[in-house]
């Protein structure tokens, strides 16, 4: 429960003050109407007095008076009955009183921490906020004594203290009877003591008439104090005396007074300042007097008008409900206006209505023009204070004391008791409690009456005159006596009323002598509310019990019994409570804050059915600091929408659009039709507030927009394919983004701007961007160009389960000609003079933003319910300079509004229901974290997407492909065209080209490309080669062509595209050819081009343009080629064609893997060619000497040439590589691989991948030609390893070139294609397959390094350092009976195949162990020298002349000599052994064996 002003022992004794009657004659009225107040209220300011008084009870026991009020009110009478209720103008009253009470605007808020949340009250009392839960203990003995530790509600205490004062006297309590009447006549008056004696007349008839029903009199011989008022300004202050004399010793000195007022001038009024003590009073009790109803009832209307209300709405209470069940319970406090969704435009529109024709008038409340207290000084303030405490004193206090004696003498005598009653009271309640009876079954409620001089009903007198004395003690023994008799009798209002009243004298004693009977008031408030039916004295019992419960602690019982007392009779009534049950929550030990929340939503319910609209914003907007981001959607979005409501009939559109924006934005969990009508309901409170103002486009809730995914593409989309055309894919916004493709087109885009600028890339180079998102590099401002469009794509989402419709939907936009940026830091002085914008309230022509930048307007948007959306916005500049795309502005509708009849009305709503407005693109940059404020604070760095740069115009070019495939067999040639056009009016040079995939493509070299038509039509089954006829002869040998490498080569991979001129002129177009080769690993290959080209004109911002294209390739299985070289063993004298150097035989083994993918029928192998710098193939020695090789699926072919080494002045004629080019066709034409494409892709496929290695390993085809051009034979033999590497190599490539069958919708086509393999090593096989590689083994960590191995050569490599031949007679006859020792003479060839000087050893005493040779004869040695020491120079070839000897005839292996050889600068133990393993035999005969038979029978 709010903290009230005065402590609860002083509300308490306010509510029952001693009630004092007014009567006046007329003149002494119209001396105190110059103060613009009767004399009741001139005396109300001062009827606290501020001296204690005395008075001493039956027992003669001085009782002191503190702090005593009193209440004087002026006399008017009624004829009615009494009411058990309050009347309407009552009402009215209590209505009025808490709607003037408002909490200040602007006040300055007081946050108080609970927990986890912060309630704001704007509140000036709030001294502290408390912590609750974190330092509870620390500061619970402060939260207990402090007067201040929550906020107050004067708008209850004034309902409360108006409430109490304005309570219909009853007949069962005289509480408020009047004890006393004062007589007032002016000086002026003729005679003033006839008047005097009229008005005690007057005051005797209205008691004891029985006429009247009000007011009510406490005891029949009332007090009569008779006050003579003289006006000084007017008055004769002698007479005025010697009345005052005369009343003296008429009435006696205690029963009269002399009151002179009126003491201030007209002069003095404009130097002093007099205090206006009234003003607080009089605005409570206005409507009090009954004579004013009448006056006051047409200001319901004008009060109605500031709640939006009707009179008959002011309170449920006019209009008393039959059925006993109120209809409001239908409309619970937390259930949202679904029904009456579609009539709360109209409510709106008729409150909107309301308030345009007018407000309410403010002086309503005032009594008059003037101030009060006009005539009046301080001293007569003093004179009128004085008076008030004389009569207390001297006059009613003695009476009431004088009253209580008597009553209790006649209560003694008629109980027959002695003493008093006092005493006995004591005797009789002292020792213990007397159960109470039950009350469930009373025999009567408030039907029996007591007659006036009933024993009971004086004992209540008694208890009520000792309670108004402060007599505490002795008023709750008289009530507790009373409460007996009364309920023994059945009369349950009257023993309700004693409780009542005894409760509070328990809680009144000093020194607390007994606890506060709680169980009275709960009894109290059951039997009014219950039995009497009298919720007024319920509710007043209910105010006093919970501020009484609330001084305990008592919050918990304090906020249940509060809520008890809610009911459907008043709306008022039940909101206060409901609120101050909702502070009780807030103020416990642990405050209850989400009881807190859903009390006050109940309370501000309330007051808005009560027509108290600020208090209802008041509550829900409290409610909301609770509710606000705790995940409760569904209230939240209940609170939202009341707010909103609440604030638009109240004139704040401001904080209703806040509200509803609020509901809109949300997560909402409502259902469609709920978030139609919130929907509806905004767009007509924002209808109503922009209205036809020129302020500028406010912001629109609906729909979100994820800035950070805004994305922003420059140039023109590009164009789909025309007829057979396919156009480059290059860049768009359908595409996404993907960042290991952005870094590949970053790379490619560095290799072509290098090779232009001479292998360097510049320092400042930026990789160009076509499409910026949140996760490219916008920290620089994007550079575009002019007459190329910007397309803005905005994502838009709608949150809603109901669709949005959007029309005249365009981009905001900033633009400054000069080329600065509209930046924060500008003046906003010069942005008026230098930036021309889009918006509607600049005051530039609509012409002149056209010259600047085009807007495209997209006319219609529809969004689904719930659906996420993106909008492409198109900016066209035609001028240089900086642009600033600010955000959208749009028109926002519901989409079902459109569902709408056709009619008028309907027409009429549908503008109502469509507003504009805008949304800015808000994107924050990445998060910094770079120094340590980075890292402490939150800050991002700038995103400038959405400020482009517009630059010159620059060149642009598009790019189509005809007759481009997507699928190939690996290996396939396949030739296509690409068509250049530049649609700028700009011209274009330096056209360029790089690829992922260089050896996929080749534009061809201008010395090779043949003679093909240019038209691609006409070149349909012409070959893709340049092919001669030749004829068929068997054992031809290879034609050769000489070509030099950089015909085909191109630095770092970029390929230059030769256009005629190097030119492409302003709106030119060129088609050149260009040849494709399928990729050798089979699956989808994604192949990348990115285009180069720059402008004519130099030193633009933009330096360059490029264009992407990206294709993919099916690559299906072709032909496998395997392929292996080894030494040939026949004698160097016997190779006529090799000059003595030796031969080597190439074998090729070619299988088909195709799975007849495509239709393929079979494969014909063609031709077989070579490419080398330093071998070649010399003939094809196929045994069978089948030259045409078809092969099906799964067929294989075995292949076999000899290849022999080019002619020295060839290979080393010039600096420049030389590749000799050899061509073996194996049918009817020969197919010229030296020339495009067949050279061209050789090149691509084997010299690139070799450049572009990164651990920078030569390629073989180019280390031999340098090792041989450039290095010294004594250099050369210094690194062995070197040495039998190069004495081991071949560098031969093999070209096999193949044509496939197919068949293709009943036609046969022919394709063809080529494979290349690479013969690095002799004895080591190639193939065309790339080998997979195989997952390596997981490597234990070593934190150890281990010593590097020692370099040991394998035998098998220095066993390739020397060839050695024998050369003998395959059958030899010696007459062995003429001469048992046969001589036959062998020579030993060793040639040196190594570039090094090699020392050799032969030794002859060697015998061969192998199981080979023991199967033949081995008996025979060689006679003569059994070792030579030799050194052969560099390829040198030596013969030795040895001789063998043979005992007898048979069969001999010759192969005997062990050769040792090492390089000549390497030590003895690198020997090893040279010796062959295959037998050289030869056969001895016997000249006598020729007799003898061939088996070696006889």
């Amino acid at each position: 429960m709010a903290q009230c002003v005065q402590s609860v022992q002083e509300f308490v004794q306010d509510s029952f003050v001693p009630m004092v009657a007014v009567l006046c004659s007329e003149e002494a009225d119209r001396v105190t109407r110059k103060n613009n107040l009767n004399f009741a209220e001139l005396l109300r300011p001062f009827c606290r007095l501020t001296s204690e008084g005395h008075i001493r009870d039956p027992n003669n026991q001085v009782q002191v008076v503190k702090n005593l009020r009193i209440c004087v009110n002026k006399v008017v009478t009624s004829e009615g009955t009494t009411s058990a209720a309050l009347n309407p103008a009552q009402r009215l009253l209590l209505n009025e009183v808490v709607l003037s009470c408002q909490p200040q605007e602007g006040a300055v808020t007081n946050v108080m921490t609970t927990g986890d949340y912060e309630l704001n009250f704007s509140d000036d009392s709030l001294k502290a906020s408390l912590p609750w839960y974190s330092v509870w203990r620390d500061t619970l003995l402060e939260i207990n004594t402090s007067k201040y530790y929550t906020a107050t509600t004067p708008w209850f205490e004034a309902y409360r203290e108006n409430f109490l004062q304005s309570m219909p006297a009853a007949d069962h309590e005289f509480l408020n009877h009047y004890l006393a009447c004062l007589l007032v006549v002016s000086s002026t008056e003729a005679v003033p003591v006839e008047q005097f004696l009229k008005l005690s007349q007057e005051q005797h008839r209205i008691q004891h008439s029985g006429e009247y029903t009000n007011p009510k009199w406490f005891i029949p011989n009332t007090l009569k104090y008779y006050v003579l008022l003289h006006d000084t300004s007017e008055g004769d202050e002698q007479r005025a005396d010697a009345v005052y004399e005369d009343m003296k010793q008429r009435y006696g000195p205690q029963g009269c007074y002399l009151l002179k007022m009126n003491s201030r001038t007209f002069s003095a009024e404009k130097d002093e300042q007099i205090p206006d003590p009234w003003s607080q009073y009089l605005h409570k009790n206005i409507l009090r007097n009954q004579d004013t109803f009448d006056d006051l009832a047409p200001t319901v209307n004008s009060a109605a008008v500031e709640n939006n209300m009707s009179a008959a709405d002011v309170d449920c209470d006019y209009s008393t409900e039959k059925d006993g069940v109120s209809g409001s319970l239908e409309n619970h406090a937390l259930q949202l206006d679904t029904a009456n969704s579609s009539g709360s435009l109209n409510t709106l529109s008729a409150v909107n209505t309301d308030l345009k024709k007018g407000a309410r008038d403010p002086d309503v409340l005032v009594v008059g023009a003037g101030s009060h207290g006009a005539c009046l000084t301080l001293n007569d303030h003093d004179h009128i204070r004085q008076f008030v405490q004389e009569f207390t004193f001297r006059g009613l206090l003695p009476h009431l004391e004088k009253n209580i004696r008597q009553l209790n003498d006649q209560l003694v005598s008629r109980k027959g008791l002695s003493r008093s009653l006092f005493t006995a009271t004591k005797k009789w309640f002292g020792g213990g409690k007397v159960p109470e009876k039950n009350i469930s079954e009373p025999k009567s409620t408030c039907g029996l009456l007591y007659p006036p001089e009933a024993p009971e009903l004086q004992i209540r007198k008694m208890a009520d005159l000792c309670f108004l004395v402060q007599h505490y003690e002795l008023a709750y023994s008289c009530y507790h006596t009373a409460k007996k008799d009364f309920l023994s009798d059945q009369a349950m209002l009257y023993a309700a009323g004693a409780l009542e009243m005894a409760a509070v004298s328990a809680f009144l004693q000093g020194g607390a002598p007994r606890p506060y009977p709680a169980h009275y008031m709960d009894t109290a408030i059951q039997t009014y509310k219950d039995v009497c039916k009298n919720m007024v004295l319920a509710e007043r019992c209910a105010l006093l019990s919970a501020e009484i419960l609330k001084s305990q602690g008592k919050y918990s019982d304090a906020a249940t019994l509060l809520i008890k007392m809610t009911s459907e009779d008043s709306d008022l009534r039940s909101a206060l409570l409901l609120e101050q049950a909702a502070h009780c929550f807030i103020n416990m030990r642990n405050p209850m804050v989400r009881k807190f929340a859903f009390h006050m939503i109940l309370a501000g319910h309330r007051f808005s059915k009560a027509g108290q609209r600020r208090h209802a914003l008041r509550c829900y907007c409290q409610a909301m600091q609770v509710y606000k981001d705790r995940g409760w959607s569904l209230a939240e979005d209940h609170i939202n929408f009341t707010i909103g409501r609440q604030s638009f009939t109240l004139r704040q559109p401001d904080n209703a659009v806040i509200a509803f924006r609020q509901i809109l934005i949300n997560d909402s969990r409502q259902t469609a039709t709920q978030q139609g009508a919130f929907l509806r309901e905004y767009l007509y409170v924002y209808k109503s507030v922009i209205g036809a103002s020129d302020i500028s486009l406010p912001q629109l809730p609906l729909p979100c927009i994820n800035s950070s995914a805004t994305r922003v593409y420059f140039g023109h989309e590009r164009r789909l394919a025309e007829g057979e055309k396919q156009a480059a894919t290059h860049v768009s916004l359908d595409q996404e983004y993907d960042q290991d493709s952005s870094a590949m087109w970053c790379h490619l885009e560095e290799q072509l701007v290098a090779s232009v600028n001479r292998g360097i890339v510049p320092a400042n180079f930026q990789p160009t961007q076509y499409c910026l998102n949140n996760q490219t590099d916008n920290l620089r401002h994007p550079l575009a160009v002019v007459e190329e469009p910007i397309i803005v794509e905005v994502t838009f989402k709608n949150p809603l389960k109901v669709s949005l419709a959007l029309s005249n939907l365009s981009l905001l936009w900033k633009f400054s000609s000069d080329g600065t940026s509209s930046s924060k830091e500008t003046k906003t002085e010069d942005l008026t003079e230098e930036t021309i914008t889009n918006e509607e309230t600049t005051a530039v022509g609509r012409t002149q933003i056209d010259d600047c930048v085009t807007t495209e307007i997209i006319q219609e948007f529809h969004m689904s319910p719930e659906e996420t959306k993106m909008a492409r916005l198109r900016l066209l500049p035609h001028r240089t300079g900086q642009l600033n795309i600010v955000g959208v502005v749009y028109n926002l509708a519901a989409a079902s509004i459109g569902d709408m009849a056709l009619s008028t009305e309907g027409h009429q709503t549908l503008d109502l229901m469509v507003v504009r407005g805008r949304q800015n693109l808000k994107i924050l940059g990445p998060r910094l974290n770079l120094t340590k404020e980075d890292k402490m604070l939150i800050r991002h760095g700038p995103d400038r997407r959405l400020d482009p740069i517009i630059t010159p115009p620059m060149p642009l070019m598009e790019v189509f492909f005809l007759q481009f495939p997507t699928a190939l067999l690996c290996g396939e040639i396949r030739k296509a065209y690409v068509e250049f056009c530049n649609v700028s009016g700009v011209a274009l040079c330096g056209l360029r080209v790089a690829s992922t995939h260089p050896d996929f493509f080749t534009f061809g070299s201008q010395a090779t490309t043949p003679l093909t038509p240019i038209s691609p039509n006409s070149a349909e089954n012409c070959s893709a080669y340049k092919t001669l006829a030749t004829a068929l002869q068997p054992g031809s040998v290879a034609s050769e062509v000489l070509v030099s490498a950089d015909d085909f080569s191109q630095p770092s991979g970029v390929i230059e595209i030769p256009i005629d001129g190097n030119t492409l002129q302003s709106g030119e177009s060129t088609q050149l050819p260009l040849w494709l080769r399928g990729p050798d690993e089979e699956g989808v290959h994604e192949i990348n081009f990115l285009f180069y080209y720059e402008s004519t004109e130099k030193g633009l911002k933009i330096s360059h343009r490029v264009l992407r294209h990206t294709v993919f390739i099916c690559a299906s299985r072709s032909l496998s080629v395997q392929a292996s070289a080894c030494r040939s063993s026949v004698p160097p004298h016997h190779c006529l064609d090799d000059k003595g150097s030796g031969g080597t035989l190439v074998f090729v083994d070619v299988e088909n893997i195709n799975t007849s993918e495509g239709g393929v029928r079979e494969f014909h192998i063609v031709q077989v060619s070579s490419s080398s710098q330093h071998w070649r193939l010399h003939k094809y020695i196929n045994p069978d000497k089948d030259k045409d090789c078809k092969l099906s699926s799964r067929e294989r072919a075995k292949l076999c040439f000899r290849a022999t080494r080019c002619k020295p002045h060839q290979a080393t004629s010039d600096a420049v590589e030389k590749y000799t080019f050899a061509d073996l066709n194996l049918g009817n034409e020969r197919i010229i691989s030296s020339s495009t494409p067949c050279g061209d892709f050789f090149f691509r496929c084997c010299r690139i991948p070799n450049s572009q290695q990164v651990d920078g390993a030569s390629s073989r085809t180019s280390s031999i030609g340098k090792s041989q051009g450039s290095l010294p034979t004594e250099d050369r033999g210094s690194d062995i390893t070197n040495i039998v590497k190069k004495c081991n190599e071949l560098d031969l490539n093999i070209i096999i070139i193949w044509k496939a069958y197919v068949v293709e919708d009943n036609k046969q086509l022919i394709l063809e294609g080529q494979l290349h393999v690479a013969l690095q090593t002799i004895g080591k096989e190639a193939s065309s397959l790339t080998p997979k590689e195989e997952a390596q083994e997981m490597v234990l960590l070593k934190f150890k390094s281990e010593l590097p191995p020692p370099v040991v050569l394998p035998c098998a490599e220095l066993s390739q350092l020397i060839k050695t031949n024998l050369h003998y007679p395959e059958t030899y006859t010696h007459p062995f009976v003429q001469d048992s020792l046969c001589l036959v003479p062998v020579t030993l060839t060793l040639s040196n195949c190594s570039l090094a000087q090699v020392d050799v050893i032969i030794d002859l005493k060697h015998k061969s162990s192998s199981p080979e040779s023991l199967e033949v004869h081995s008996s025979f040695a060689w006679v003569g020298q059994t070792q030579y020491k030799l050194q052969l120079k560099p390829q040198e070839v030596l013969g030795l002349s040895l001789q063998a000897c043979f005992l007898r005839a048979g069969v001999y292996n010759l192969n005997t000599p062990q050769v040792f050889a090492k390089p000549s600068e390497q030590s003895a133990m690198c020997e090893t052994s040279q010796q062959t393993a295959s037998p050289a035999l030869i056969i001895i005969n016997n000249t006598c064996d020729a007799c003898w038979p061939a088996d070696g029978t006889t």
